[in-house]
């Protein structure tokens, strides 16, 4: 072969003895086939085998089978975020005239996408209070399709009573899901409560470094995953397999950074409770947490995200105090290995929190003397603040 053949024709070479742990990066857009007949037949490699690289490689496979088994699924898709992942499987469950429920709690962006979007398209949505247990029977006609749940809910930390909503769900013929990613299915598993769909932000604890986007969803019924992956392939999405690669190498060490962080949580939590400036502490394992009893029985343990509730005559000095935080830095997400604040405004939900401004905290894996630590000077600066600037 002639220079510039050789340039794009690379040369064998012997892998034999050849063996590492790593789960080797494949990427592709085109998928080379053996023969003319090969061509002409691949769309019966779908939905699990390859014919475009849209479709996913090695790599995204190995993900996916992780996912699953760790979900106990039948099969496992990705997704490039964690709302992606809940916008293809409410674009592939729904039609028009469906109705789907949604916790009052719920993640903002479905909220919005139930709003902007599916209505458009002729798909309602109904809003249940995150604590409704057998009560979300009051929120269902004929119309619904597909319930919804969050658990924890964002910001406020409803935990739901899944399993009488999976109850009542199924004697009425409806689908469940559950954004699952505050738990992992390390503390929780959805599908084995009966959900049909569990869907999860890798981005957050599966990734674990504040570095990559990435969701899934996992499907109990294999055919929904068929659904699924023909409904992606005509929105053209896909996932890069660099990012995947990326949260293969987080997982690994998901089970003992959960274990850590939720024990941290946890601990930290409960030390704030008794603070001038905090009005509530909510986080799951908190008695007092709207939803513990659930949390406590069908959850076993803890992650590293809580909410606190300042005193409402603190709210306009907030800004100042996290300005000197050490440790902490205010950022979106969670689940990283930093330690993170995001000051959020809830209106009044119906789970009965009132309006106003909460601190979302995340924990990550500093010392946990130094994470208190940072936490009580922001209070103490609240508190101090807020006596100076008192008429």
């Amino acid at each position: 072969m002639k220079d510039l053949t050789q340039l794009v024709h690379r040369p064998q070479v012997d892998r034999a003895g050849f063996s590492s742990l790593a789960v080797p990066t494949h990427r592709a857009s085109t998928i080379v086939f053996p023969n003319a007949d090969a061509y002409a037949q691949r769309r019966l490699r779908e939905p699990d085998g390859y014919a475009y690289g849209l479709d996913g490689t090695p790599t995204t496979r190995v993900l996916e089978a992780q996912i699953a088994a760790l979900e106990q699924g039948a099969r496992s898709i990705l997704l490039p975020s964690g709302q992606a992942a809940i916008a293809l499987l409410f674009l592939s469950v729904l039609k028009p005239g469906d109705t789907v429920l949604i916790p009052d709690t719920v993640y903002p962006p479905v909220r919005a996408l139930c709003a902007d979007v599916l209505a458009a398209q002729g798909i309602r949505h109904r809003i249940y209070p995150p604590l409704a247990g057998s009560g979300i029977e009051d929120f269902i006609d004929d119309s619904v399709r597909l319930i919804w749940t969050e658990s924890p809910g964002s910001a406020t930390m409803e935990v739901e009573d899944l399993p009488t909503i999976v109850s009542v769900a199924r004697r009425r013929g409806i689908l469940t899901g559950c954004d699952n990613t505050w738990a992992t299915p390390l503390l929780f598993k959805p599908l084995a409560a009966g959900m049909d769909f569990s869907v999860e932000a890798l981005t957050k604890y599966a990734a674990g470094h504040s570095d990559v986007l990435l969701g899934s969803v996992t499907v109990r019924d294999r055919d929904w995953h068929v659904r699924l992956r023909a409904v992606a392939k005509v929105l053209g999405i896909g996932v890069s397999p660099d990012d995947c690669a990326l949260v293969l190498r987080g997982i690994e060490t998901l089970g003992v950074r959960m274990a850590h962080i939720g024990k941290v949580s946890t601990g930290i939590a409960g030390a704030l409770c008794s603070h001038p400036a905090v009005s509530r502490v909510l986080h799951p394992a908190l008695p007092d947490c709207p939803g513990h009893a659930f949390w406590k029985r069908d959850m076993t343990g803890a992650s590293g995200v809580f909410s606190l509730l300042l005193q409402p005559e603190l709210d306009a000095l907030l800004d100042d105090a996290l300005a000197a935080m050490r440790i902490f830095v205010i950022g979106a997400s969670w689940g990283g290995t930093r330690s993170l604040v995001a000051p959020m405004t809830v209106r009044g939900r119906l789970g009965g929190n009132p309006e106003g401004r909460l601190l979302r905290i995340s924990i990550g894996l500093e010392d946990p003397d130094d994470l208190l630590a940072d936490l009580l000077g922001l209070l103490d600066r609240l508190g101090a603040a807020s006596t100076t600037a008192a008429p």
